[in-house]
């Protein structure tokens, strides 16, 4: 069975008022492991300019601003997006995080999987600040040092990469027995 994994880059945290830099996605199979890219694109929105210069992504990762100044514009390559979404279930790390700016910006997502971060969350139980009755969203880099502990891995904030390390973690928790009967 085959299940797809999205990963976007972005100017920060707000569909309504930031952009789409990237996105990467994964076809996870979930009987071997076995990933493989099936897009992955730096990307141009309309608003991108030069008030974007100093975004997170740019001080935290390798992805540079001349490269999504050069880019496909978004609306070009949403057709082979919605392909793929049309074909798959598809999943996130965050899956409102991500498929928040997609759907935000017209993408359908006809079979929607549980959230990788949210079912992690359990499994990690990292408890909150000062509090030991909820847990904490653990972040990407938190859920593969717990799930893949004798690699190293320090997340890329670069799209399919990130993408396949999700997938990954994804992949272990379905070996672990978590999401055998949604899957």
């Amino acid at each position: 069975m085959d299940v797809i994994v999205v990963d976007c880059e972005t100017t920060g945290l707000k569909p309504q008022y930031d952009l789409i830099l990237e996105i990467g996605i994964v076809e996870l199979n979930l009987l071997t492991g076995e990933t493989k890219v099936l897009f992955n694109s730096v990307v141009r929105e309309p608003m991108f300019s030069e008030e974007h210069r100093y975004s997170w992504i740019f001080e935290n990762s390798d992805l540079s601003f001349d490269e999504v100044m050069n880019a496909p514009l978004l609306d070009e390559v949403m057709p082979e997006i919605q392909a793929i979404f049309n074909k798959s279930s598809v999943t996130a790390y965050n899956k409102s995080f991500d498929l928040g700016f997609l759907k935000s910006r017209g993408i359908d997502v006809p079979n929607e999987l549980p959230c990788i971060m949210k079912t992690a969350t359990n499994i990690l139980k990292i408890p909150f600040r000062g509090e030991y009755k909820r847990y904490k969203w653990p972040n990407c880099q938190e859920s593969f040092e717990f799930f893949f502990p004798a690699t190293d891995y320090i997340e890329k904030h670069r799209a399919a990469d990130d993408a396949i390390h999700e997938a990954m973690i994804l992949y272990e928790i379905f070996q672990r027995g978590y999401l055998s009967n949604l899957y």
